[in-house]
């Protein structure tokens, strides 16, 4: 095989492979895009009322809500602080919550969050409001999982 054939054969595997690459890269990204969207119901629809919820138990620290989050859940949602905090912060602002600095476990000083008859009110408001949509999106996943995977 003269070297030019060579290189053009290179050429072609070259272009084929990175075809092959961008696409499973697209495919990769699309996947990502996915698994975030579905995350996003947790995180944009559940997650403010289930911190309100953890609060309502007692006072804690951000870090405290997400460990209980997971227990409660056995393992199953452990919601990143990244985003309890922020939704503290505007709990904060909005006067659903007490932000105050304490000291008292292990000498380390955290921010213990205490529900506010306020929050209790938008706890209340919120749980409410989101019962029937949860109740549907339940119905919802049990029809798909049962389509999808029998009478599991």
């Amino acid at each position: 095989m003269s070297s030019s054939k060579f290189e053009k054969n290179t050429k072609n595997e070259e272009k084929i492979l990175y075809e092959e690459y961008k696409k499973k890269l697209q495919d990769l990204k699309k996947v990502k895009k996915e698994s975030k969207a579905v995350g996003q119901v947790f995180t944009k629809g559940l997650l403010p009322l289930y911190v309100l919820y953890v609060l309502s138990l007692e006072p804690t620290n951000g870090n405290d809500i997400a460990h209980k989050i997971g227990e409660r859940t056995s393992g199953k949602w452990i919601p990143s602080t990244g985003g309890i905090y922020p939704l503290l912060k505007k709990f904060e602002k909005n006067k659903m919550v007490i932000g105050k600095w304490d000291d008292s476990k292990n000498n380390k000083m955290q921010k213990i969050y205490t529900l506010t008859d306020e929050g209790k009110i938008e706890f209340e408001h919120k749980k409410n409001l989101l019962k029937k949509k949860i109740e549907e999106a339940l119905d919802v996943f049990k029809i798909v999982y049962k389509d999808l995977y029998g009478d599991k």
